[in-house]
């Protein structure tokens, strides 16, 4: 995990990371241009803010000065339900406000963690491994989503993107089969390079819009004016980010896990929400949603064996040049969404099985867990694979309960305390005397 190789092989791998994770800053802001009809330029600004943005705090997750960041690959991305949460209040209180909502939300952080870290005894593996299998499947099927478009949409299902989609991954799986060493480590970068250039011979990527525009283009401050600070409409947020929390304490383990480092969760998990928090405070004066440490680069760690934490902060240099050199960004942003969608389901399912690993050090032998899990997991998969479930309930109510992950991972946490750490009084038994 401290091991610094060449310059040359970290960068390679830093870009593998880019590259699979790229889509997410891309499609966030692009749904937050659309909900919000925001014009061409500022959709630009916001993109190469997202992009910078995430190369920061990539470096202090990764890197961890001072007492920000535990020191593991971690790459932060914006997006998710935080970013439904942002145009929810966009679209109710105005722009000003949402940014004014993730600059308090960043604030809260710092507030509330030292209470926080008193309860990470609460989040043993059995609550962590169901909140990582819940992750896991919903990013699958966000990857897949990518793939097939949404059900009811022109172009549902269409064999074109399904074909592209397919052959991605069945060009990883022969790279990570036929090959071993860095070509195997690269698998997933080369799947997506593979599956970009089959694309191309189709016919089905433009670089005519690469070409287009200024070769610099710098984050612009305060876009949407001078944040407006409402509790009220920034509540929602704040409740998320005690889920967020609790999903970075997932994450963090699950990291440590999988580079084989020993974590003091009183002491990592905090510095991995500090990263978090530092990060979104100055996301929310460049009209950013909140961002996140990302578990989908867990997936390629896994899948790769790369662990150096040099790599994701090379990664988040990568972003960073990314975010400043327009070109790149757009021709990035021509990859077809089918073939990054593939090399998005294996990665994610990688997570999947990693939290079903966790789960099997829950003691699931025991019926209590067994139950604790299940009923978890029943909530939790609920807004995930019945999408508006929720929708007769009030707009705030309706935005946390769509979150698979918060209600799964509160449930898990709920009924852990419930079960192991509640003594409810038992009924006395009637001895020979009390007759």
């Amino acid at each position: 995990m401290d091991e610094s190789r060449p310059l040359g092989r970290i960068l390679l791998f830093g870009l593998q990371h880019v590259l699979v994770m790229a889509a997410t800053p891309i499609s966030a802001i692009f749904l937050m241009s659309a909900t919000l009809r925001l014009d061409a330029g500022l959709t630009v600004d916001l993109l190469s803010a997202a992009f910078v943005l995430s190369g920061i705090g990539s470096l202090i997750q990764s890197l961890g000065p001072w007492k920000f960041g535990p020191k593991l690959p971690f790459v932060m991305l914006p997006g998710g339900a935080p970013l439904i949460l942002f145009l929810a209040i966009a679209e109710q209180h105005g722009l000003p406000t949402a940014s004014g909502a993730v600059i308090l939300t960043a604030a809260f952080y710092f507030v509330v963690l030292p209470v926080f870290s008193r309860l990470l005894a609460f989040f043993p593996a059995l609550v962590i491994g169901t909140m990582i299998v819940i992750v896991g499947i919903n990013l699958v099927k966000v990857g897949a989503v990518l793939v097939t478009g949404r059900p009811g949409r022109p172009g549902f299902a269409d064999p074109t993107n399904l074909l592209l989609g397919m052959a991605t991954i069945g060009f990883t799986v022969a790279f990570y089969w036929l090959f071993t060493g860095v070509v195997r480590q690269l698998a997933v970068m080369l799947g997506l390079i593979a599956g970009t250039v089959l694309a191309v011979v189709m016919g089905g990527v433009d670089f005519g819009t690469a070409a287009e525009g200024g070769l610099l283009n710098l984050p612009q401050a305060l876009p949407f004016g001078s944040p407006e600070f409402n509790l009220v409409a920034a509540l929602p947020l704040m409740l998320y980010s005690l889920a967020s929390m609790a999903e970075a304490t997932g994450q963090t383990v699950i990291n440590a896990e999988a580079v084989g480092k020993e974590v003091d969760r009183r002491r990592d998990v905090p510095k991995t929400i500090r990263g978090d928090a530092v990060t979104s405070l100055f996301g929310g004066f460049f009209g950013l949603p909140l961002m996140v440490t990302s578990g989908e680069n867990i997936g390629i760690v896994r899948v790769t064996g790369v662990r150096s934490r040099y790599v994701t902060a090379a990664a988040g240099v990568v972003l960073i040049v990314i975010g400043f050199l327009a070109p790149v960004t757009r021709a990035i942003s021509v990859i077809p969404s089918a073939v990054v969608g593939g090399t998005a389901m294996v990665v994610f399912a990688v997570i999947t099985v990693l939290g079903v690993q966790m789960l099997g050090r829950a003691e699931l032998d025991r019926h209590t867990n067994t139950f604790i899990c299940a009923v978890a997991l029943a909530l939790g998969l609920l807004p995930i694979l019945i999408p508006g479930v929720y929708g007769g309930f009030p707009p705030n109510a309706r935005i946390l309960l769509e979150s698979g992950v918060a209600v799964g991972a509160v449930t898990a946490a709920v009924l852990n305390v419930l079960f192991h750490h509640v003594r409810l009084p038992r009924p006395r038994t009637r001895t020979e005397s009390d007759r």
